[in-house]
């Protein structure tokens, strides 16, 4: 049988998994699933068609699952599901999906968000991802695996932002960020590799230095972008880092690629 505290109000429809734990003054809806040995401190909201992964931690006042953000949500029976062993600390917010983004909000596994940090609707964050307190995605932004989003960064609706990508604090995002990239600036700017988490993370010494040079040859002042990424992809492109950005930057994108202050090529 899950731990239920008496001042937690379950509703009865709620699937609990037999060892989930419920703390007090939680409020758990209808539609939502609770897996196996996920925790809910006390003062924790889970609402709407929300599935919350195995071993997953909430801390007190996160409110998960409520109505999105947006004027265009009519009640639709949109969904938000939580991978497995994340951790959402005080405050966080995370939205359902919407008609208009494919109804689906999702996060996967291992992700840690600190204190008041908010998912908005139909966005898809990937594994082992980091938002740091504050920080904030708008709608439909895509996050990639262990990216890292700093204190107080906010992420413009529609950015994708690559795997292994680290965005500064206090950033203001508002074009696609590259596998691999680091960001920083109040209006932000690509400012190299994000070299301490590849490192960090084990890539090899030949990946990270294929990685420099594709990142000076996609961002050099000669030929187009598409010219430079033909060039990249000749060169380095047996390299599987650097296939990663290639293949990031020749998707079709309403929002073009953040580059650093240096480039104004096209």
């Amino acid at each position: 049988m899950p731990f239920i505290h008496p001042s937690a109000i379950v509703d009865p429809s709620a699937t609990i998994a037999d060892t989930a734990h419920i703390g007090p003054f939680c409020l758990v809806g209808q539609h939502v699933m609770l897996g196996q040995h996920v925790r809910l401190h006390s003062h924790v909201v889970v609402e709407g068609h929300t599935s919350i992964g195995d071993g997953t931690e909430i801390f007190p006042f996160a409110s998960i699952g409520h109505a999105p953000q947006d004027l265009k949500y009519k009640g639709e029976p949109s969904r938000l599901t939580i991978g497995s062993n994340c951790k959402i600390r005080e405050h966080v917010t995370m939205n359902p999906g919407t008609e208009g983004g494919g109804m689906l909000t999702s996060v996967g596994n291992n992700c840690l968000f600190m204190a008041s940090s908010h998912v908005a609707h139909d966005c898809k964050v990937g594994n082992n991802v980091i938002m740091a307190n504050n920080a904030t995605l708008a709608g439909h932004v895509e996050i990639g695996d262990f990216a890292i989003i700093g204190g107080l960064a906010a992420i413009q609706q529609f950015v994708r932002v690559g795997p292994h990508a680290m965005i500064g604090g206090m950033s203001g995002i508002v074009n696609d960020v590259i596998p691999y990239g680091l960001v920083a600036g109040a209006h932000a700017s690509l400012s190299g590799l994000n070299l301490v988490g590849l490192r960090r993370r084990g890539f090899a010494r030949e990946e990270i230095n294929a990685l420099r040079e594709a990142y000076e040859l996609l961002f050099g002042n000669q030929g187009t972008m598409a010219e430079r990424l033909a060039e990249v992809e000749a060169a380095m492109g047996q390299t599987p880092t650097v296939r990663d950005m290639v293949k990031f930057a020749r998707v079709s994108s309403s929002r073009g690629l953040l580059a650093p202050k240096s480039e104004h090529g096209g």
